[in-house]
This record gives C-alpha cells, sequence and structure tokens, in this order.
C-alpha cells in the first residue's frame, strides 16, 4: 500500500496517509461500510446523487463534532438530490449516539472501523492512529470525484465556503 508521508500534521507533527490520493476527474472508488444499525452500505448505493464524504479522525472530538453538525446543517438546505455522509473510524453505536446526541437528522454516518476499507481506497488512513484524516470529496451522479479537500492539519476544520461554492457548482452542473 502507498504511503505518503508528511501531506498532513496533528499539532504541527508529520503523519503518514495510506493509500493513493484521490483526484478530481477519477472513479469515487466503492467500499462497503456499516451503518448505525451495523447494515452494510455500498458508496455505490448513493450513485443517483451528488454524494459529499467528509471524513473525519472521530465524531468524539470537538472539531468533528462541530464539522458533522455543520454539515447536517449545511444538508438540510440542498435539498434531496445531494446526500452528506461523515465516515470514521468510530463504532457504529458511538456513531448512532452522535446522531442522537446531535440531532443528525439530514446526514449519514458511515464507519470504517473493520477493514478500513475507505481509508486506504480514499487516501485518507492515518498509519499512526488507525484514524481518518479529516478530508471532504463531492462524488457526481456517474460516480466521478468533482472535488478534493485534503485539510493539511487534521485539528483544523475544512474551508466550509471552498466546499459549498463546488458543491453548488457541480449541483447546477448536474441538473
Amino acid at each position: 500500500m502507498t504511503e505518503r508521508q508528511g501531506v498532513i500534521t496533528i499539532h504541527g507533527n508529520p503523519l503518514t496517509l495510506l493509500g493513493d490520493e484521490i483526484k478530481v476527474g477519477s472513479p469515487a472508488p466503492d467500499c462497503e461500510l456499516l451503518d448505525n444499525d451495523l447494515h452494510p452500505v455500498k458508496l455505490s448505493s448513493y450513485r443517483d446523487k451528488v454524494l459529499v464524504l467528509a471524513s473525519v479522525p472521530s465524531l468524539d472530538t470537538p472539531v468533528c463534532d462541530f464539522e458533522s453538525r455543520r454539515f447536517n446543517d449545511e444538508a438540510a438546505g440542498l435539498g434531496e438530490a445531494v446526500q452528506v455522509v461523515v465516515v470514521s473510524m468510530d463504532l457504529p453505536f458511538a456513531q448512532k449516539r452522535w446522531c442522537g446526541a446531535a440531532g443528525a437528522a439530514r446526514l449519514q454516518t458511515l464507519s470504517d472501523h473493520r477493514q478500513a476499507d475507505f481509508g486506504a481506497a480514499y487516501g485518507v488512513l492515518i498509519k499512526e492512529l488507525r484514524l481518518l484524516a479529516r478530508a471532504v470529496f463531492i462524488v457526481d451522479r456517474e460516480g466521478i470525484v468533482q472535488y478534493v479537500q485534503l485539510v493539511p492539519e487534521v485539528a483544523a476544520e475544512p474551508d466550509y465556503e471552498a466546499v459549498l461554492r463546488a458543491l453548488n457548482s457541480i449541483i447546477t452542473e448536474n441538473q
């Protein structure tokens, strides 16, 4: 498996990402993750929607909690043509608890805890921590990656405005 060093940091300390870098224009890798009730979900099952994939280290951290709540709030105004999915290594039980506590009704949380297939396929698996790096991918209805934002500092938030601009552009193009 490809190792990419020094691409991201945590509190300024370099980390190693496992997996190939996903680039705009590439087909989105199809992975099987677990939903909050332990049911397998393939990312390809969202093929008829514009898919926003936000990978986070853990919903139980303040930045990940804030980011996921923000994407849940934004998703409320995006319509049914868009699905927001937050992927983490958290156990499905923890994700379900977080969704209930956060009132996250407009996004879906999926767990990569079993095999780390998503982390490896999307190049966001942190070798040293076996957590996912903070990143946002937007996949169009045809399954092509149209936007990638890998956040260089794990403890920092993504650029929400850049994500929303790209998403609105993709939605407009897909109408």
